[in-house]
């Protein structure tokens, strides 16, 4: 199972970290990825990393501003968003898929994850 939280209302300019739990399951055996949606457009995918070795593939509209990270010992992937903008608003999911997968491939949408959670709501306006 994966569950989000952290979602809220910020203003242009700030901060919220997201919080992404996996529960019965092993982080060091996955891949774990955040994925956006705003109305009327496609996911897309935000930030990933392995949760064996903490590499990281960030999407270029996100790169210096976002920071994906990993804590195995609470089973736990989070995701620091500063400087939002405008255009960052959504909902944000995470998703996880078996290892083997390629950290760029899951950001990239090249490859469905193996489990999704419900979302958490990210507003950013003044």
């Amino acid at each position: 199972q994966v569950v989000e939280s952290g979602g809220g209302l910020v203003q242009p300019g700030g901060s919220l970290t997201l919080s992404c739990v996996i529960s019965g399951m092993q982080l060091e055996y996955y891949v774990i990825g955040w994925f956006r949606q705003a109305p009327g457009k496609e996911r897309e995918g935000v930030s990933c990393i392995s949760g064996d070795d903490g590499s990281r593939y960030d999407a270029g509209s996100v790169k210096g501003r976002f920071t994906i990270s990993r804590d195995p010992a609470k089973n736990t992937v989070y995701l620091q968003m500063n400087s939002l903008k405008p255009e960052d608003p959504g909902v944000y999911y995470c998703a996880a898929v078996f290892r083997g997968a390629q950290v760029s491939s899951l950001c990239e949408q090249r490859l469905e994850p193996n489990h999704w959670g419900r979302g958490t709501q990210v507003t950013v306006s003044s």
